[in-house]
């Protein structure tokens, strides 16, 4: 388990900036319990280590007239690895799809889909998605609302299993 490499300085850290990644260096200092260089150091190792992937706004899609997200649930006829791959390499050049997760199951993968209308997605769906090389069977789901959306892990969850093991 990779959280294992971690201190718990670190791992607060990451929980700080998953939580405001705005923040001053100084403010995250201060809330560790260590001074600034230091804080500083301890991040930058985490980027570089990959434990930091980047800093993001959280836009609100419907704010900026997004108003229609769709899962797509995408099954292709060939599961070779070269064939996941290149629908994998089409999912990262499509703009609607926002996330794509290869599951274990009937289905391949499960697409997350913005778009401003639905005729912008039955435009992306009928001339892009389905009519994609190796796609078999796609099916939809429109979201009507969302109860959570919360990013990154929970890390008091991951403190209580650390606490176990210790």
């Amino acid at each position: 388990m990779p959280a294992t490499r971690l201190d718990p300085i670190d791992r607060k850290i990451l929980a700080e900036l998953q939580a405001d990644g705005r923040m001053t260096n100084v403010e995250l200092a201060r809330r560790v319990g260590i001074s600034a260089p230091p804080c500083l150091r301890r991040v930058r190792t985490l980027e570089e280590a990959g434990f930091i992937r980047g800093y993001h706004a959280d836009v609100d899609p419907r704010e900026l007239g997004f108003e229609v997200q769709v899962f797509a649930m995408v099954g292709l006829q060939s599961q070779a690895e070269a064939d996941l791959s290149a629908f994998e390499e089409r999912c990262r050049n499509w703009p609607l799809v926002r996330e794509c997760h290869m599951l274990n199951g009937e289905v391949d993968f499960i697409l997350k889909c913005i778009a401003p209308d639905l005729s912008t997605f039955q435009q992306f769906l009928t001339s892009e998605l389905t009519a994609a090389e190796n796609v078999g069977s796609v099916k939809t789901s429109l979201v009507i609302r969302g109860a959570k959306d919360e990013p990154g892990v929970p890390f008091d969850v991951l403190e209580a299993r650390l606490g176990q093991t210790a």
